[in-house]
């Protein structure tokens, strides 16, 4: 039953009957919806990029962790970035983000790595963190092959990507890790606490909802962690005492989205530290609306999306 009035976009609310239903409390057949779902849509259009793909060494003791990188036929400056893909740390392959990755490397002009991390529950925290860090670590440590300057990296992540990222860029300062020039955090998954008034009432939005938050966390931290006091800024970076010290970021949230709140307060909780931010809430849009991309307001997001990274990187304007 609904308990909120949503106000969405009207081209977004026209294809909502058409988006996937995902209930991740039947995990197998959550991946199994997106998997069909991406059956479904035509081979993206690969003109201007070249893809290929590596294994690098993983975690001690782990196994290998496999990347896809993206170079541009014609990159806009010896820039690189760093991709996470979202899915709540439970779904989500290199395939559910190949498309976009494409027209990112694409139109930003910069060499893309994306990194296959493992996913809870079969691989709980911090498996996932761990192996998107070795893929940090290796892109770094590689990155004049590619044209790329060491000190011009910039993270991107969505959702669970999103947060993920948001770890990352904690865990590289403290372990004195890669130098991380920039931090495009959408729509991130850094709560586990589940308290924020977006969260307590979005419990029926499309895509991603309440109970579907619950099922994520209770997966990636194991059950009976979350909300207690033994879960580490590594694992929600919410929980974090100090940001200072980190790479500016830019912030995305969606109207009607449950993660809504809790990103907007990291956002603030970044510039209370000291950190450079830019913060921007989409109006009318709930949790993976980006998918309708002919909305004007996916459009606007997409657009933005390439700026903000080109500037980011520093890499000419398009204009």
């Amino acid at each position: 039953m609904t308990t909120v009035e949503y106000d969405f976009d009207p081209e977004l609310a026209a294809a909502i009957p058409v988006l996937p239903v995902l209930d991740v409390s039947d995990l197998p057949a959550a991946r199994a919806v997106l998997t069909g779902l991406r059956a479904q849509l035509p081979a993206p259009d690969e003109t201007g990029v070249t893809v290929t793909e590596i294994l690098v060494a993983g975690p001690e003791g782990a196994p290998d962790v496999p990347l896809r990188i993206y170079r541009p036929d014609e990159p806009a400056g010896p820039a690189g970035i760093f991709d996470v893909h979202g899915g709540g740390f439970i779904m989500g392959d290199l395939e559910g983000s190949h498309a976009s990755n494409i027209a990112i490397a694409r139109d930003v002009g910069a060499v893309l790595v994306t990194v296959d991390y493992r996913l809870a529950p079969e691989h709980p925290f911090p498996a996932g963190l761990e192996d998107c860090y070795a893929g940090l670590v290796w892109f770094a440590e590689h990155a004049e092959e590619f044209g790329v300057d060491p000190d011009r990296i910039a993270l991107h992540g969505i959702s669970a990507g999103g947060g993920l990222c948001a770890a990352l860029a904690m865990l590289a300062r403290d372990r004195g890790g890669p130098a991380i020039a920039f931090q495009y955090l959408g729509v991130p998954e850094v709560d586990d606490r589940l308290e924020t008034p977006s969260m307590r009432a979005f419990t029926d939005t499309p895509i991603w909802n309440r109970p579907n938050a619950v099922v994520s966390w209770d997966s990636y931290l194991g059950e009976g962690v979350r909300g207690t006091d033994a879960v580490p800024p590594y694992a929600a970076p919410a929980r974090a005492t100090d940001l200072s010290g980190l790479p500016p970021a830019y912030v995305s949230v969606m109207a009607f989205d449950p993660l809504r709140d809790e990103g907007i307060a990291y956002a603030l909780a970044l510039q209370t530290a000291g950190v450079p931010v830019e913060l921007h809430l989409f109006p009318g849009t709930f949790h993976g609306s980006s998918l309708i991309e002919d909305a004007t307001i996916s459009k606007r997001e997409a657009a933005e999306r390439v700026a903000v990274l080109r500037q980011a990187l520093e890499l000419p304007r398009l204009d």
